[in-house]
């Protein structure tokens, strides 16, 4: 029996895919030409991972390719990561948005906020009975 793939499972593994290539990208970049792309560049993906370094960059590019992946197939360990990514990039956003709320920096709340909401709209689709049923069918 051949499970059809939830378009939002299709959406959130496309998320994960871009920013992997986004990270991947800037990791590549930052070990080619170094100085020639500020560490910040993945401070809104990596929530202080950054300071690691590019090999950093790459690894969690890796990650976020193999959870886009694990998505993409309906692999039930890739939802639980996918869910457990989201939840802790909620946390580490937590500071920053409420940082531009007491200091009325409006384009840091909305692109902080932005992201916030991303995230929890990627954990309450995948935790939906639907979806999970998709997941465990296959």
């Amino acid at each position: 029996m051949k499970v059809e793939r939830p378009a939002g499972v299709t959406a959130a593994a496309v998320a994960f895919l871009l920013a992997a290539a986004y990270l991947l990208v800037v990791g590549l970049t930052m070990l080619a030409r170094p100085g020639l792309v500020s560490m910040a560049a993945g401070a809104e993906l990596l929530g202080g991972l950054e300071l690691a370094g590019p090999y950093m960059f790459l690894l969690m590019a890796a990650l976020g390719a193999v959870v886009a992946l694990g998505l993409w197939r309906l692999h039930r360990w890739a939802r639980w990561l996918a869910i457990l990514i989201a939840m802790i990039g909620v946390v580490l956003l937590l500071p920053r948005v409420s940082s531009a709320m007491l200091d009325f920096r409006i384009a840091k709340l909305a692109w902080g906020g932005l992201g916030t909401i991303v995230r929890v709209m990627i954990v309450g689709y995948l935790l939906q009975e639907p979806v999970r049923d998709a997941f465990t069918a296959k």
